[in-house]
């Protein structure tokens, strides 16, 4: 304990302190404790010595991890940028966590920003620290979600790809390798990081890593660890395993950015490595496995060959193929059953190539290889030809009713078999168990969930006792799962049987597995299949993996229909024939009880179409109402607006005068303004012109007055003139004013009727006020009407004035002209004025 408190110490002091010969104390007191907890791998040692030394150092790391501030110690340090310093740090935590990952782990995590600490270590621009960063996450990450999460969050995807751009991506060295690790333990099943990872878009910076050249020679080791260290990690985002949302996403993001496109590429090149091979063919299985769109594209992949050969066909040529390397024959059966999984269009398509009608001589097809893979002397093919075939099959009831039209050749001058009777030939040959166990499971998918194919089995003579036989005998283990499946599969042909066989219905088969087996014989040896080994391997994950060809013995898929299949064949077999006449009338009862709930789904149906109907036109109703409400709340704005200018107006004509009132009710009732300030200029010009008329008459009256009573003393003269011209100079003047008071009272009846006229739209504007809302329209059309016509009428009148003006002007010319004559009459001799005057008196 008291090198620990020692070292501790000397860790505090020099810490604490910046002094270069005590950052050189600490380096060394880092080195110290490393070389303390670490373990020498190096050095030569027997099993329990090492073993020792192993026991040895992890007491070390407990003894030091006691302390937590140790650790958080060691995490300051780390911020330190000596390298020195930084570099033996790094190598100590690293130490510490592969002796004591897990205490480790939840330190740092409860330490303020230790994680975060640590990520700093990847921007460091020296490799080495940055590379001893790379080696420190890498344990630090082992099997902690919480962790994982927060190295994720920290941006790490971001640093580890452009590590792994700028050492060469594939061609890159021991750095890249460690970067790809660090992300296998970042995302694998961790959906959270895998999410980010996606919604980051980083799917899409992997395509660069798979673009392999046309020369392919040469691949280095390290190069084939990084290639198949990439397709892990593609693996890893779209794992059968993953939610299957999670995984659709990620495969629609991989065909969109052109990473499948890639992989087939490899999947199509020459020259590739054995091992990448395999690899690529379990990542594309992954990528396109329940995604029509990949299973499509993968479907018109052709091969590089001539003629070019689908890419399909291609692949079975390997797997049935017994000089192929065995993972890489499980690696196509696996890409085939991905490539048929919940793709219907594909099942169609593959059992579409072993019906007559679609054989073409000149080509190879594969139902052509697949069926040469069944009847071959190789038992893996048989096994592999099985299963794929059952494949197309899974969950399609019409391609298992077509595949019953398969008919095949056995050999030149017999009649063809159907391809159902050759399977159950093959399996009374007695050949080895791993064919047999293919056929049996081939022939339990075929006929589930199909009488049809079930009548067909039977219709052999030979088919149930041969499963009879099989079954009643006591065998070894191998065999004894030969038993179980010819159980299931006389078990299948009870449970869906139609009893369109005199010979072979329910009843009479259940009475024969009770003579000839037993029923607890026939549950245990049907219950045996269960409790393998091999049957429990392959329930765990859909690829095929196994260690030797002699345990590929269950596929995945088949362990599901047993699953399903076990326990209702276990009650029917045990069902007496009351049971089975009650479960037949339940069954009735079951089916009209679907009939009327048909109907009423279909009624149901009709009224969901019916009320989506209504909903639209509620829909359409509801739009049109809210564009009317809208309307009207338009239109009440503006009638509030003529409103609010209805009472502008009731102001103005409080104030303005009658015939300017006249003409503001114009604008009110929608006259332009542009007509109403045209009509107001004229009104004012008539104004003003009727106001000068008035004043020029005015002037003329005085005129004249002025001229009569200038002409009181000169009225012989002008009598004396008028004489000479037959006219009464009185009587001039009378006619003079006579004109002139006849101006004056048209001007005033002008005045009398405008006044009229004012009065009279003063009462239509009352009435407006107080009248009914549908004739204000009207009332305000007419007012302008009666402004319009008086208007005309003063233009009129100023006609008539400006004539009787002239008129009345000539008239005073003519006084000023007979004027000036008279005061030239006054300048005759005295005598005569004197003559003239005693006359006029």
């Amino acid at each position: 304990m008291g090198w620990a408190q020692a070292l501790h110490s000397s860790l505090a002091v020099s810490s604490a302190t910046s002094n270069e010969s005590d950052s050189e104390i600490l380096g060394y007191a880092l080195d110290t404790l490393y070389n303390i907890i670490c373990n020498d791998e190096e050095e030569e040692q027997e099993e329990t010595q090492q073993k020792q030394v192993d026991d040895l150092g992890a007491q070390f790391t407990d003894r030091f991890i006691q302390d937590q501030e140790n650790i958080t110690l060691l995490l300051t340090i780390l911020e330190e940028f000596d390298f020195h310093v930084r570099l033996p740090g790094v190598k100590l935590l690293t130490a510490l966590l592969k002796n004591q990952c897990a205490q480790l782990q939840g330190i740092i995590l409860v330490s303020p920003m230790g994680v975060s600490r640590l990520m700093d270590l990847l921007a460091d621009s020296r490799e080495v620290i940055r590379n001893d960063g790379l080696l420190l996450l890498l344990q630090l990450t082992k099997g902690n979600a919480a962790i994982q999460k927060i190295v994720a969050f920290e941006n790490a995807f971001e640093r580890l790809l452009d590590i792994i751009t700028e050492e060469g991506s594939s061609d890159g060295g021991i750095v890249v390798e460690d970067c790809l690790l660090l992300l296998l333990n970042l995302l694998k099943n961790n959906s959270s990081n895998q999410n980010f990872f996606k919604e980051g878009s980083y799917i899409q910076r992997m395509k660069p890593w798979f673009e392999v050249g046309d020369d392919n020679s040469g691949w280095s080791a390290q190069k084939v660890t990084n290639l198949h260290y990439m397709l892990q990690l593609v693996r890893v985002m779209v794992s059968p395993v993953n939610s299957p949302g999670a995984t659709a996403s990620c495969q629609k993001a991989m065909f969109q950015c052109g990473l499948l496109q890639q992989l087939c590429t490899i999947l199509m090149a020459t020259g590739v490595p054995a091992d990448i091979l395999t690899e690529t063919i379990n990542t594309v299985s992954e990528v396109i496995r329940g995604s029509q769109v990949n299973q499509d594209y993968f479907a018109s992949v052709n091969a590089p060959s001539n003629p070019p050969r689908p890419a399909i066909v291609v692949l079975l040529m390997s797997m049935v193929n017994e000089r192929q390397p065995f993972v890489l024959r499980c690696a196509v059966l696996y890409c085939f059953q991905c490539f048929l999984y919940k793709n219907q269009k594909g099942q169609g398509e593959i059992v579409a190539t072993l019906l007559p009608s679609t054989i073409d001589a000149n080509s190879i097809s594969a139902g052509q290889l697949l069926c040469g893979g069944l009847f071959s002397a190789d038992s893996l093919s048989n096994w592999c030809a099985a299963v794929a075939l059952g494949h197309a099959l899974q969950d399609n009831l019409t391609q298992k009713e077509q595949l019953l039209r398969v008919q095949l050749a056995t050999s030149l001058g017999k009649p063809p078999v159907s391809l159902l009777q050759q399977c159950t030939n093959i399996l009374s040959q007695g050949s080895k168990v791993q064919t047999r166990v293919g056929l049996l499971m081939l022939l339990c998918t075929w006929i589930s969930n199909c009488p049809i194919a079930v009548t067909h089995f039977l219709h052999n003579q030979e088919n149930v006792p041969f499963l009879t036989a099989q079954i009643s005998e006591n065998l070894g283990e191998d065999e004894r799962l030969v038993q179980g499946l010819c159980a299931l599969l006389l078990g299948i042909c009870i449970y869906y049987n139609d009893n369109s066989l005199e010979n072979y219905t329910k009843e009479k088969l259940k009475q024969l597995i009770e003579k000839r087996i037993g029923k607890e014989n026939f549950v245990e040896k049907l219950g045996f299949i269960t409790k393998h080994e091999l049957y429990s391997r392959a329930a765990q994950k859909p690829q095929p993996t196994f260690s030797t060809p002699e345990h590929m013995l269950f596929d995945h898929e088949f362990t599901k229909l047993f699953k399903e299949l076990e326990g209702v064949i276990t009650k029917a077999v045990h069902k007496s024939s009351e049971e089975e006449k009650k479960e037949e009338e339940v069954k009735k009862t079951l089916e009209q009880h679907d009939s009327i709930v048909t109907q009423y789904k279909d009624l149901i149906r009709e009224q969901d179409t019916h009320i989506k109907a209504l909903k639209e036109q509620v829909a359409g109703l509801t739009s049109q109402s809210e564009e009317m409400q809208t309307t009207i709340t338009q239109q009440l704005s503006q009638i509030q607006q003529h409103k609010d200018q209805y009472s502008i107006l009731k102001l103005k004509l409080g104030k303005s005068g009658d015939q300017g009132s006249a003409l503001d009710g114009a604008q009110v009732n929608g006259l332009q303004q542009e007509e109403l300030t045209q009509l107001r200029e004229e009104l004012d010009e008539l104004r003003g012109q009727q106001s000068l008329l008035q004043t020029q008459l005015s002037d003329k009256d005085a005129l004249i007055n002025m001229l009569l009573l200038s002409g009181l003393n000169n009225d012989l003269c002008a009598w004396r003139t008028c004489q000479r011209h037959h006219f009464s100079p009185r009587f001039l003047s009378v006619v003079v004013l006579q004109e002139v008071e006849s101006l004056r009272v048209q001007v005033q009846r002008q005045a009398a009727e405008i006044s009229e006229l004012q009065t009279e739209r003063k009462e239509l504007l009352r009435r407006a006020e107080t009248g009914v809302s549908q004739h204000h329209d009207f009332t305000f059309l007419y007012i302008a009407y009666l402004e319009l016509n008086i208007l005309t009428s003063l233009s009129s009148n100023r006609t008539a004035l400006d004539t009787e003006l002239a008129s009345a002007n000539s008239t005073v010319a003519i006084l000023q002209a007979e004027k000036t004559k008279t005061n030239c009459s006054c300048c005759l001799p005295t005598r005569t004025r004197r003559s003239c005057h005693s006359n006029r008196s």
